[in-house]
């Protein structure tokens, strides 16, 4: 609803702005000072709204053809002609109020082209963490202020020329807009001359990033590469390799393509470098790089399998039924490691070319912090986490998660359960593609804030219903404080099985149960929820009184999943990473 109503208001807005402009140039035509002003402060106020409250409502324009650069020429346009039609003040007046706005959007060009070739030399090629790169030659960078006043902000001072106007027309003298108009060129100048000093000053230095990267590469020699090219919102897919790596016991450096996903990489204590350009990142000696591990199959991973001499292996972000894990892509690798049998099962029946001789199975290293069942404490509430999967690629595919056709209903029979706290955390990327997943997140989130929950939960203490969207609580953790976990067909169930508490896959097609467990190995030892959530009341009463029947076959199943009790999976990752190094 709110939504709404500011969007309504924001077209008002648009209307009042462009009504504004319109009465700016007739009022101008025919010297009408009195509309000119008031429509001046119309349109002037229309433009701090639309450039604050009404952003978006605001780019609409720009689409439309009617963009900033258009409506500051009409405001520039206005004011001359108001100066002509009232003040008439001759030849030589009326090329000096023309050619002073022309003379200010002229520097205004020109500050555009300075500030892209010293911005350009001010980029930073390449970014490091928890690595010295010693003492680094610097590029100058211009003031703040020039920075943000250079380029077409410039003609954001000619908004001075519209008081200007008005009070040379009331005065009957061209002089108040000569004056404002020589102070906003000024203004111009300096901003250009300050650009201008700064390239003259860079001129001849380049950063000196790439090459203190490469002295570190040449002087530490790493062995494994964790090799990351997605952008900062997919960045949970490598984070859940740190640390493993961590672990592993061998030289080791996380390669990362996007700025946006190094800002959000999580806390390691391995060396990181962020290389966006694919020339510049081409151009670094990898040469002692044994092992490249792969978290996602994205176009940019050419980059690092052009390498020679390095085994390439996909590891992926998480074990599941969809699809996703049986990406034709993989056969580009040397070696795709799985957690389990289930997975080289899953690839031999895609028949995607991976072939089986080169399909490792290493368990889950990142679980060996999941307690199993039995192993928390009873001090607490009966938890339930609801984590379901995200909407996926295919908008149309109203059965990939449980959140549009079933998460209220989740949530509301479990908020209505005594004796029940309530976590839940969506899959990162829940409402990106789907205003309706989007929607019925926004409606699971308020349920939960009315039930007095938390709905930015940073920690899992205390008894109150969670919303868990941030990068903590891990979902890890969130499984250690998790009696029964409710979730769709994805990596999370998986992962879960670690604990051997019982969960719930989501069914919201309303397949037959035999050929759902079929269709999803890993619901084998679920209980299922269809679309109306009918089936919840008796699995939280069989879960919370302990009269679980697939205790059994959940223990059968993580093996299946997993591979064999009492293998520690870090042992199993470490010497994997051993054999390769050779």
């Amino acid at each position: 609803m709110f939504s709404r109503v500011r969007s309504q208001q924001g077209v008002a807005t648009v209307g009042a702005v462009l009504l504004a402009y319109g009465i700016m140039v007739l009022a101008g035509v025919f010297g009408w000072v009195v509309p000119f002003a008031v429509a001046g402060l119309v349109a002037i106020s229309g433009e701090v709204a639309l450039a604050t409250r009404f952003a978006e409502t605001g780019a609409l324009l720009q689409k439309a053809g009617l963009g900033l650069v258009w409506r500051r020429l009409t405001r520039d346009l206005s004011v001359v002609l108001l100066i002509v039609s009232a003040v008439r003040p001759g030849l030589a007046g009326t090329l000096g109020v023309l050619l002073l706005p022309a003379a200010l959007w002229t520097v205004a060009v020109g500050t555009t082209a300075l500030t892209k070739i010293v911005d350009g030399r001010a980029d930073t090629p390449a970014f490091t963490r928890n690595i010295d790169l010693g003492a680094l030659r610097r590029v100058p960078v211009p003031p703040v202020w020039a920075q943000r006043l250079a380029g077409l902000r410039l003609p954001l001072l000619n908004v001075l020329l519209v008081p200007a106007a008005v009070v040379a027309a009331l005065v009957d003298r061209v002089s108040p807009v000569v004056v404002t108009g020589l102070v906003t060129l000024a203004a111009g100048v300096v901003t250009a001359a300050v650009l201008a000093l700064t390239w003259l000053r860079g001129r001849g230095k380049a950063p000196g990033v790439l090459p203190a990267v490469h002295d570190w590469l040449a002087r530490e020699r790493p062995e494994v590469a964790l090799y990351f090219a997605g952008p900062a919102k997919d960045v949970y897919q490598a984070n859940m390799w740190l640390a493993p790596i961590e672990a592993a016991g061998h030289r080791a450096v996380v390669l990362l393509r996007a700025e946006d996903a190094f800002h959000e990489l999580a806390d390691t204590r391995l060396p990181v470098v962020c290389v966006p350009a694919g020339v510049d990142f081409m151009n670094l000696d990898l040469g002692s790089i044994r092992v490249a591990l792969y978290a996602a199959n994205v176009g940019a991973n050419i980059h690092m399998l052009r390498e020679p001499g390095v085994k390439h292996v996909f590891v992926g972000h998480g074990d599941s039924d969809k699809q996703a894990s049986v990406n034709p892509y993989s056969k580009v690798y040397d070696e795709v490691w799985v957690a389990g049998p289930a997975g080289r099962e899953r690839y031999a029946r895609a028949g995607v070319g991976v072939l089986d001789r080169d399909i490792v199975e290493i368990g889950r290293p990142q679980l060996a912090g999941v307690h199993t069942f039995g192993s928390e404490s009873a001090d607490r509430p009966f938890t339930v986490l609801y984590a379901p999967t995200w909407e996926g690629w295919l908008d149309d595919d109203p059965y990939h998660t449980s959140v549009v056709l079933m998460g209220e209903r989740i949530i509301t029979g479990l908020l209505a359960t005594g004796g029940v706290r309530v976590i839940y955390k969506p899959h990162p990327l829940t409402g990106t593609r789907s205003k309706k997943a989007r929607a019925a997140h926004e409606r699971i989130v308020a349920r939960i804030r009315a039930a007095g929950g938390d709905p930015d939960a940073t920690s899992l203490d205390g008894t109150a219903h969670l919303v868990v969207t941030g990068r903590l609580p891990a979902l890890f953790d969130c499984f250690n404080t998790t009696d029964l976990l409710i979730s769709d067909v994805s990596s999370v169930v998986s992962d879960f099985v670690q604990s051997e508490r019982p969960y719930v896959v989501a069914n919201p097609a309303g397949l037959p149960e035999d050929e759902f467990r079929r269709t999803f190995p890993t619901a084998r030892a679920a209980y299922l929820l269809s679309a109306d959530c009918g089936e919840l009341a008796k699995v939280l009463t069989l879960t919370r009184t302990g009269d679980d029947p697939m205790t059994e076959a959940r223990r059968e199943l993580k093996e299946y999943l997993l591979g064999p009790a009492g293998v520690n999976p870090v042992d199993r990752f470490r010497g994997e990473i051993d054999r390769l190094c050779g």
